[in-house]
């Protein structure tokens, strides 16, 4: 039932990167029923070059600020601002439509809205503001905070594939199917594992679990608003929960993790 595992870890690196992996087996999409599994080392992969950027950028003297911001500014060159994009059209279509098919199509337009450049405004500031507060306190925890946030942010939130239907009978949300439950509990040993980075720099383990539950609860909020919206999962709403769950991730390290 399962392919090998390198094969779901390259096919996660592909879809949710833009790294210049091989195609494993020629499929484009991951089969999430049983990619989930290699999505926590495949995050943590996505976030290296970030993290090494913002250790260089405090190792050349550069202040906190710029370093959070170059940091974050290779996250989305890393990913192509792939979930960035679906926050922007989930708040487009959330904000902009009066209907459930109104709100549908205009998640579909690529064009960004007024509502969408708030939420993308309001979402980078977020992160960078408590990536700033985390580097004050050390570039080498900030790092592994952003490695750890990255894995468990994208393995959160895949949350709404588990508890919504498809809010469409064609696109990204349609063609995710639900994960194997032994596919999800890999993934959450993995991304569980992944904690020891920031702990071993210092960081409390209660503030790594809590920011494990603010990821979770964050990329559960995401679902149900979207239940409510839409009555479904698009693969916007798949976008928004990740940036939920890394935003809610970085506040609770920030508090003082």
């Amino acid at each position: 039932m399962f392919r090998p595992f390198v094969d779901d870890f390259l096919a996660c690196l592909r879809f949710y990167s833009r790294l210049p992996v091989p195609a494993p087996r020629g499929h484009e999409m991951p089969d999430f029923r049983t990619a989930v599994r290699a999505l926590p080392l495949a995050g943590a992969l996505i976030a290296l070059a970030p993290a090494w950027t913002l250790l260089a950028a405090r190792a050349l003297g550069l202040p906190p600020f710029l370093a959070a911001t170059l940091a974050l500014a290779a996250l989305v060159a890393v990913t192509g601002a792939l979930h960035e994009d679906g926050l922007a059209d989930l708040a487009d279509g959330f904000g902009g439509g009066a209907t459930r098919e109104e709100k549908l199509e205009i998640m579909r337009d690529s064009r960004l809205g007024s509502y969408g450049a708030v939420a993308l405004i309001l979402a980078l500031a977020l992160r960078l503001g408590a990536l700033t507060a985390i580097t004050q306190r050390g570039a080498f925890e900030a790092a592994a905070i952003l490695i750890f946030a990255a894995s468990l942010s994208r393995t959160a939130g895949l949350l709404p594939i588990m508890i919504l239907a498809p809010a469409r009978a064609d696109g990204a949300g349609h063609a995710a199917m639900r994960p194997f439950k032994e596919a999800l509990q890999t993934a959450a040993l993995l991304a569980s594992a992944l904690s020891i980075l920031p702990i071993a720099l210092g960081v409390s383990p209660v503030a790594a679990l809590l920011a494990g539950a603010a990821s979770v609860a964050a990329a559960y909020a995401t679902a149900k608003l979207a239940e409510r919206q839409i009555g479904g999962l698009t693969g916007d709403v798949l976008g928004g929960a990740q940036q939920a769950a890394e935003i809610a991730a970085l506040l609770v390290f920030a508090s003082g993790g």
